[in-house]
């Protein structure tokens, strides 16, 4: 699994230097529309905005496998049919979570680094699919994230 603690303050900054972006609706459609395989990392970056966001997810069912995992962090999101309402809020905390596929995994990573405290990933053999060595990328970059071996009883 990735074990991912928030080292210092990990977040986007727009140029007004401000930090603070507003939650925006999206619907997922096929090309050249908003891409489907960003729904659950910008889901992710939803929860810590300001306002009420929402995604509909137009191309695949089940494609919000994901926000259970986000909920354990905190994060404010109901299902509504093919859509996710979002209500942004000030800090996600860290939990246990599990990976169910590849973006599913992105969008946690992402939760992970904004989070408080420790959170640990697992079914990271998902991430491992589209992402080679994430944890060294990241860790370049600041995070403060590590692969551990899990250990079977």
């Amino acid at each position: 699994h990735l074990s991912i603690r928030r080292q210092r303050q990990m977040c986007i900054r727009d140029s007004s230097g401000e930090g603070v972006y507003n939650a925006v609706d999206i619907k997922t459609q096929v090309h050249p529309g908003f891409p489907t395989d960003l729904q659950a990392p910008f889901l992710a970056f939803l929860t810590r905005s300001s306002g009420t966001g929402l995604i509909t997810e137009t191309v695949f069912e089940n494609r919000f496998m994901h926000v259970d995992e986000l909920k354990r962090m905190g994060a404010d999101i109901k299902i509504e049919g093919r859509s996710a309402i979002v209500q942004g809020i000030q800090r996600l905390n860290a939990a246990p979570v599990t990976a169910t596929d590849l973006r599913a995994g992105a969008a946690l990573i992402l939760a992970a680094l904004t989070a408080e405290g420790t959170s640990d990933i697992r079914g990271i053999q998902h991430i491992d699919r589209g992402y080679e060595k994430v944890e060294e990328k990241l860790s370049g970059l600041g995070a403060n994230i590590v692969r551990e071996e899990s250990s079977v009883s």
